[in-house]
Parts: structure tokens; sequence; C-alpha cells
């Protein structure tokens, strides 16, 4: 999961795109890039590790000269966490810079890349996106947007992309539309952003979503929609309303906040816990959930764990030890909210239990006569091959354990996880990639293979 952005026709756009990474950082906390474009056509980038305050200053933006911007924060699905896979990825070509940000992941990527390196390609980066740059490098097409849409029709899994040509800004979504993406107006520019949240930031207008497969080209401020990318069953990442998007987002046409409230509404319906006394959430993400869980249960909503908001997410983080270690210093209970209270315990998911089994225990220590925890969506079972880590199945804690076995495990009086027909009805209806959930996955690869494969380097192995 990552966060792009892409501005066109817009004066100091550097500054306007890191004002739109801000508000996608939860989105990717491993490294940050923003590539700009000036008058003449010339490239300006700059490119680092963590976060993007950590990245960008005063100075260096300053070295940003440009009406036309492309940024990246990224979160690693695919590749290492090294700088060489920090993005957006800037190269000379024969049309002028190009530069390219991605959201996904390719499923198809070592296949192609095995493919590219016996054909003498040289890469320099471990990610699956590099082989999209050499892809459009080697297309016999005449015209950019040809040589883009030929390298995508080779491509499998999911991609919300923006790319730059020169000037040119191409914004893409693929056939399923697995990613959100969507566009606004700012003075007589285009901004580009993976959520809505990032076009309020900047105060974009008139804003509009990108559709699974449409294709558009972005020059001067002026929209051209493209001829689309060839049509597929649309499957939308149902993960990206109950965990990833901010709540103030608008993605696939909903409000993120309205469809959490929903899902915690119908949790309670299914999971109540009449003896409950108090209800509140694991903060941020499930924050609307626990109020809809209160409000039809009629339970109490407290603030019963604070979050320390110097601390990044602990799911998107990219090994366990660092995931462990923030959870002790991310949250710590209210005693006086807790302290010999029943407590119901609302959570978006619960993928390695780690996180949820350190809580547990913090809550009982500061005096919990029970802990009931409540979970807004059904058991991950498997990996997400669409650009969620959620990595060996092995590490998710239901593909091998029983629902008594977690309880068990967690350390909690009682555990209900939200129905996976009610989750999708919720969410708007059937046009959901579910896969981790249900082991249905809409695209033909093997899920065990590709998991062995994500983390490895096609490059230096022999196998690919």
């Amino acid at each position: 999961m990552c966060g792009i952005i892409g501005v066109s026709g817009v004066p100091n756009a550097a500054r306007l795109a890191y004002l739109g990474l801000y508000a996608l950082q939860h989105r990717g906390q491993e490294s940050a890039g923003i590539v700009t474009i000036d008058e003449d056509g010339v490239a300006h980038s700059r490119v680092g590790m963590g976060l993007v305050s950590e990245t960008f200053d005063d100075e260096n933006l300053a070295t940003l000269i440009g009406d036309v911007a492309i940024g990246h924060t990224r979160y690693s699905t695919t590749g290492s966490t090294v700088l060489a896979n920090a993005q957006p990825y800037l190269v000379n070509y024969r049309n002028g810079p190009l530069s390219v940000a991605h959201n996904g992941n390719l499923t198809n990527a070592g296949e192609i890349k095995h493919e590219l390196v016996n054909r003498g390609s040289l890469f320099t980066s471990s990610a699956d996106t590099e082989v999209l740059v050499h892809l459009i490098a080697r297309s016999e097409a005449v015209r950019p947007e040809q040589q883009i849409r030929s390298a995508l029709e080779r491509l499998e899994g999911a991609y919300s992309l923006i790319i730059g040509v020169g000037r040119s800004i191409f914004a893409v979504v693929d056939g399923r539309g697995f990613r959100p993406l969507s566009y606004g107006r700012v003075g007589g520019g285009i901004v580009v952003a993976s959520e809505t949240c990032a076009l309020d930031l900047v105060g974009a207008t008139d804003i509009t979503e990108i559709l699974p497969g449409e294709f558009l080209h972005i020059l001067d401020g002026t929209v051209t929609k493209l001829r689309p990318l060839s049509p597929r069953p649309v499957t939308r990442c149902v993960f990206e309303l109950v965990y990833f998007s901010r709540p103030d987002s608008t993605v696939f046409g909903e409000s993120v906040d309205r469809i959490r409230r929903e899902l915690g509404r119908k949790l309670a319906r299914e999971h109540p816990a009449p003896d409950g006394d108090v209800v509140f959430s694991v903060p941020d993400s499930s924050n609307a959930m626990a109020l809809g869980f209160a409000d039809e249960s009629g339970i109490k909503l407290e603030h019963g764990l604070i979050r320390n908001h110097y601390v990044g997410r602990t799911f998107i983080h990219p090994t366990q030890a660092v995931r462990v270690a923030k959870v002790k210093i991310k949250f710590n209970p209210v005693r006086d909210v807790v302290d010999g209270k029943s407590v119901v315990v609302v959570d978006d998911s619960l993928v390695r239990g780690t996180t949820s089994k350190g809580l547990v225990g913090m809550i009982r220590a500061a005096g919990a006569r029970e802990v009931h925890l409540r979970l807004a969506s059904p058991p991950i079972t498997g990996p997400c091959l669409y650009g969620i880590d959620t990595a060996n199945p092995d590490e998710l804690i239901a593909s091998t354990h029983s629902q008594e076995e977690i309880r068990q495990f967690l350390g909690v009086d009682s555990l209900g996880y939200l129905s996976l027909d009610t989750m999708l009805d919720t969410a708007g209806g059937s046009n959901f990639c579910h896969a981790c959930f249900s082991g249905q996955y809409p695209t033909e690869e093997d899920p065990e293979q590709l998991v062995l494969l994500r983390h490895t380097d096609p490059v230096t192995t022999t196998h690919l």
C-alpha cells in the first residue's frame, strides 16, 4: 500500500505535492519522494527514507522547481526497504524524463522481470514497479500513451499509477479497480491523489474518482480521457474501507466514515455484549466502528485507550520486531475508564494477533474485570496479493488457529468477528476483492508462490 499524488499546471507544484503526501502518510512510512518538471522540461528529484517530514524541508523543496510534480510515500509489499526502491522512479527516456509512482502490487512482475533480464535489461531495484519502466522503454509504439498502454496490457494485479512523461502526466487505474485514485482542480491546475483527503487538504474542487480501467492524460491543467484499458471484472479492495483509507476520505464512491460506523452497528447486532459497561476503540482506524457499536448497543462510549500520535501504524511496519516494540509505546489505557469494568474493545481487524494480545494485557493490568473483543471484519486467513503486506499465511493467526484458540491466545473473555456477507453488504455489494478473508482470488496466480517470491530479488536469484 502506498500513497501517490500528481500535480499539473500549479506553480510551485512540489510544495502542493508535499502537503498532499502529508495527508497520505498513513499509506506508507518507509520512504517518500517527489519529482518535478520545470517549464523547460527538466526534471528535479528528491527521495529519502522515512517520513515525509524527514525527507523534505524548505531548503530542498526550493530546489524542486516546476509546475508539474509526482509524489510517493511507500509501504513495501514487494522489494526490500532500501533507498533503491523508493519512488517515484525517474529515468531518461526518448520522450523526455519518465517518472512513475505506483500503488498496488503486480502479480506477474517476477515472470516479466525474468524475461527482461534474459533479454539484457539491467534492474536497479527489487520492487515490482520497475518492470513497468522497462516495458514502456522497450515498447515499439510511437506515442507515449501507446507505449504506456502496451506495457499495462501485459501487467496483472493491482495498479493505480501516476506516470510522468516530460510535462505530461498519465493517471490510470487497473481494470479491476483494486486501489483508489481521484482528481480535482486547484486554480487552473489538476491534482491527482490516492485519497480525497489529500485533495481536500490542498483545496481541490470538482473532485472526481478515476474508475476501473480509466486512462487519463493531463497536461497544463487539462484532462483528456483516453481509450480505457481492456475491461476486467471489478474487484475493489474492501480492506480500503475497513482499515487503510482515512475516515475523512471518499473511496470507491463511499464515505469511509459512514461505512465504518455501519460496520460497527452491524457488529453490535451480530455479536452483542449485553454485560458490557463501556465500549471503546483501538484508535484510530476503528474509532467510527466503536461509535456505531455504542450507538446500536446502547453501551456507553468511552476513550479507553489513548494513542501516542507520534508513533506510526504498527500493522504497516515491515518487520515484526518493530511492530511489537511500537505497540508498547503507542497505546496506554485510561485506568479510570477500565478499572473494575467489563469493557468491549472494538477493532477493525485481526491480522497477526500480536498487537491485540499486548493491548489486552495492558487493559487487564489497568484493572478491567472482563475484556470482550469485537472485530468489524471476518477472520483474515490468506495473504493479500494486491498491495497489502499480510505476508506468509503462517503469520496470520486465523489461518492456523480456531476462533476459540484465538480467544485463549489473546486472553479475552469473548471474541466476535463480523461475517463476510455482512461486511460486503455494508461496503456496498459484490464488486469487492475479499480474497484475504475468503481465499477467492480474482486473478489466477498461485498465492503461495507469490508470497514466496514477494520479498525475493529476481535480479540476484536463479529460480526466476
